[in-house]
């Protein structure tokens, strides 16, 4: 099934789901509630079975362009809806994810830097009945480059609004961390990064990777392997690993207070 309106407009929103109907919904109230009104919405379905084209339905009013069909994962769907965005920037927004407040758009300062190639803010963890846990552990450095994600992910990719023009296709070779790839590659392209200051995103608890654990670190080890090579790539993951324990035995937070 497609549904195809096109539009110009300053931002991309892109949605990726498969049979997250509530979750989905969360999503679209949250983007078509914003303030800021200069965006187009896109929803990439994978072949959904739980009821998820008739949330889409009801909302054809403002989503741009929408699609239902089986894909080769979660990147591959992501790259469908690259290829379908008019935006000037994109962003990714998948199924359960939630920007923080409506307000969150017109907080970014598109106008006062417009030619910066990238947007990037902080990230609200929340639980699966949206429950607001803390920030995300990692701290945002205030000069973001590629080179700050020789220690892993540390702008959450739902944090990110990247300029069309730039943003790469995700490489289909790593099937749980491409995003850090995707996003490192984004940096590289890019001649100005802003830090917004503010909030962009609420995450649930878990996610795509945390469920793929083992394999998640495996891909992430390949990919930072490749920009930061062998020993600092190693010296990270064993970071990585001392990290959790510490979080596991409580001796460290699990996430950071709101202080931006």
């Amino acid at each position: 099934m497609v549904n195809s309106v096109k539009m110009r407009s300053k931002l991309t929103i892109i949605t990726v789901t498969f049979n997250c109907r509530e979750n989905l919904k969360n999503s679209i109230e949250s983007i078509h509630s914003q303030s800021f009104k200069d965006w187009e919405h896109i929803i990439i379905d994978g072949a959904s079975t739980d009821g998820t084209i008739e949330i889409i339905e009801q909302n054809l009013n403002a989503i741009a362009y929408w699609i239902s069909e089986k894909d080769n994962g979660i990147y591959d769907a992501m790259n469908k809806g690259l290829k379908a965005a008019t935006g000037d920037y994109v962003i990714f927004l998948n199924a359960g994810d939630t920007f923080y407040d409506q307000h969150t758009l017109s907080k970014i300062p598109f106008d006062k830097f417009p030619r910066a190639d990238i947007f990037y803010g902080e990230t609200m963890i929340i639980d699966a009945v949206g429950k607001h846990l803390g920030l995300r552990r990692k701290k945002l450095p205030h000069n973001l480059t590629w080179k700050h994600f020789k220690s892993g992910m540390v702008v959450c990719h739902q944090s990110i609004l990247v300029k069309k023009q730039i943003a790469p296709f995700y490489d289909l070779n790593y099937k749980y961390t491409a995003d850090i790839d995707w996003v490192i590659k984004s940096l590289k392209a890019s001649n100005q990064t802003v830090y917004t200051q503010t909030i962009i995103s609420n995450f649930i608890e878990g996610g795509f990777s945390n469920q793929n654990l083992l394999k998640s670190w495996i891909d992430r080890f390949i990919i930072l392997k490749v920009y930061f090579g062998l020993f600092q790539t190693i010296r990270s993951h064993l970071s990585f690993i001392m990290e959790k324990l510490l979080v596991k035995l409580s001796i460290v937070p699990s996430y950071r207070k709101i202080k931006l």
